[in-house]
């Protein structure tokens, strides 16, 4: 079907006089300025059927105009036509249509990096799309490098249990401004961009921190064996150099980090926000999906490489590939293209339009879903302290349950990318979370010994790992959903609003299950001396709570289109609605932040040792 306002002949036409420009354009690798003021005046579309070509979800006026916002003909922002999906799709999107090294490339996988059948924008292993990946693949080999050495080093320069907690909360507080974020780069741009300047910015700051702390101090470790008369062992200690940053020193550069990486970690995330509304439907989520593995495969390789290189060469080498990792961002960013000067909508506009997106129905049903569902995974808080004083299970232990969960997250969103993303999403929830009830239930069957021969590590290493796999296929869903909510032009501000929700759930869920703790005995003295009751009441109520979640998968929607068409549904528009979906984000950031300031000006308020 033709787009609204734009007829099929005349369109086709238009389509006929860009041959010339789009040939130029195949020549190129990224069309020259040349060519795209050329091509900006061959395709004269109004500005009214550009934002049509951009229509959120939410936009929809009734029943009798509805269509699909994305099922259309138009242009991506190389000025390269793409098609309805029964078309075939123009541009340079040809496999013959090869340079230098790509002629020697097998033709599968030219087409598995250049895929024919989606716009050029959308193509990621592009030299001026590149920077979208290796953003995400960068944040994953950060939060894996920075997870051990936090966890580590502050301990090693003498910090208490309560300035760990302090140093990790600076780490996070700044996603807790995501948000803004978000809303700055939507209606301040920078040069004329409104992503790609601050990207360069954040992951500048993010590189800066480190070489700080490099050359601010001596971060050499000494290590040398003494014995313990309490345990009467030869125990390692650690002992720092005397020019050793401080505490406070190392606090400062760690909340730099922080900055400067969720900054960078939310441009990204409006990128692909943006471009996923130009995938054809045939290949709609493979996007993001693309994105978040290669997130998660940072993380997963990174987290056991900083383990190594800490234990053996210790903190500087982690610093160095910390300060080195965003650097290397530089030139990608400096390349990403990047419509220059695009149409800024005022912030009035820009509230008001965020605001119509949460009264619609199509977002504060499933993002309400989102809500109960996350904060009802509650999890065995006392768990751990059973594997480490029960089981007695040793740090290199716990270290590998913990890379052996990111290696399964990991798998589990390639299983999504690449299986389940043709399921439903209520039957992926349904199926994920019953799974994930029989994995929890076998817990208690840990607790009472019974582990059918095998050692109990191996068996808590299935149990636990396998959970991740389950969170790792859930995952893409949501954030998939996510992206079609956003209305355009405003994807920063929206898709950062929606995901603080999403981790504020989880974040309150935490909470719950600190809180749990007292309803039985489960005191590592009480665990010590073989009295496991408690510890199996909690899990199996623990279980329950979580599986629970299932009751409300009514409130999401099966697919996309199900989701568009909660839009024209009598209860859209609800004031009611909006404000109580408004109501929950910015009083789970304001929670988010009081933690995260009470830890850094009252240590120990939470009952940590001073």
């Amino acid at each position: 079907a033709p787009r609204t306002g734009v007829s099929s002949a005349s369109y086709k036409s238009m389509r006929n006089e860009n041959e010339e420009v789009i040939a130029t354009a195949n020549t190129n690798n990224m069309p020259s300025d040349e060519f795209k003021n050329e091509g900006h005046k061959k395709q004269d579309i109004s500005a009214e059927d550009d934002e049509e070509i951009m229509r959120p979800l939410t936009s929809i006026p009734n029943n009798e105009d509805k269509m699909q916002p994305f099922d259309i003909e138009g242009d991506d922002s190389h000025g390269f036509s793409y098609a309805n999906n029964d078309e075939e799709i123009e541009g340079d999107f040809n496999s013959n249509n090869r340079e230098g090294i790509w002629n020697y490339v097998p033709s599968t996988w030219y087409e598995w990096c250049f895929p024919s059948n989606v716009p050029r924008s959308v193509q990621l292993f592009r030299k001026e799309n590149l920077a979208v990946p290796c953003c995400y693949l960068v944040v994953g080999l950060l939060q894996g490098l920075s997870g051990p050495l936090i966890n580590v080093y502050p301990l090693d320069l003498g910090a208490t249990e309560a300035q760990q907690a302090t140093i990790s909360s600076l780490r996070s507080l700044p996603a807790s401004f995501k948000l803004a974020f978000g809303f700055l780069s939507d209606n301040l741009p920078i040069g004329g961009y409104r992503r790609k300047s601050y990207m360069f910015i954040g992951w500048l700051v993010t590189s800066l921190s480190m070489f700080v702390l490099l050359m601010g101090s001596n971060l050499s470790l000494e290590r040398h064996e003494e014995f313990d008369e309490e345990t009467q062992q030869m125990i390692t200690v650690t002992v720092p150099d005397e020019d050793s940053p401080s505490v406070g020193f190392f606090s400062s550069c760690v909340l730099l980090f922080g900055t400067g990486f969720w900054f960078a970690d939310v441009m990204g995330d409006s990128i692909v926000a943006e471009k996923a509304k130009l995938e054809p439907e045939s290949s709609r989520g493979h996007l993001q999906s693309t994105c978040y593995a290669c997130r998660f495969f940072g993380l997963m390789v990174a987290a056991p490489f900083s383990t190594v290189f800490y234990s053996t060469y210790g903190p500087a080498v982690v610093i160095k590939i910390m300060g080195l990792l965003p650097f290397c961002m530089l030139p990608l960013v400096y390349n990403f293209w990047e419509v220059r000067d695009a149409e800024v909508k005022g912030t009035r506009e820009q509230c008001g339009e965020i605001w119509n997106t949460v009264c619609s129905r199509a977002v504060w049903q499933p993002m309400g879903f989102v809500y109960l569902y996350n904060i009802l995974q509650v999890g065995n808080a006392a768990w751990r302290e059973f594997l480490r004083s029960v089981l007695n299970f040793t740090a290199n232990q716990l270290n590998a349950l913990l890379i052996a969960a990111y290696v399964l997250l990991y798998l589990g969103i390639m299983a999504y990318k690449y299986y389940f993303i043709k399921w439903s999403w209520r039957t992926v929830y349904v199926f994920t979370t019953l799974l994930n009830g029989v994995f929890s239930m076998l817990q208690v069957l840990l607790i009472q010994g019974i582990t059918f021969g095998l050692s109990p590590f191996v068996f808590a290493l299935g149990d636990d790992a396998f959970a991740d796999f389950i969170s790792g296929i859930q995952f893409l869903p949501t954030t998939i959903m996510m992206v079609h909510l956003c209305p355009a032009g405003s994807e920063g501000a929206s898709y950062a609003m929606f995901t603080t929700v999403n981790n504020s759930a989880y974040t309150l869920s935490a909470a719950i299950s600190t809180v749990m703790l007292g309803i039985w005995d489960v005191s590592k003295e009480t665990l010590m001396s073989g009295d496991v009751s408690g510890m199996t009441k909690l899990t199996i109520l623990t279980t329950f709570i979580q599986v629970s979640g299932v009751l409300f998968v009514k409130l999401l929607p099966r697919t996309k289109e199900d989701l568009a068409s909660l839009h024209a549904d009598q209860y859209s528009g609800s004031k009611v609605g909006g404000f109580i979906f408004l109501t929950i984000t910015f009083l789970s950031i304001l929670y988010a932040v009081v933690v995260g300031v009470l830890n850094i000006v009252k240590p120990g308020w939470a009952g940590e040792s001073r």
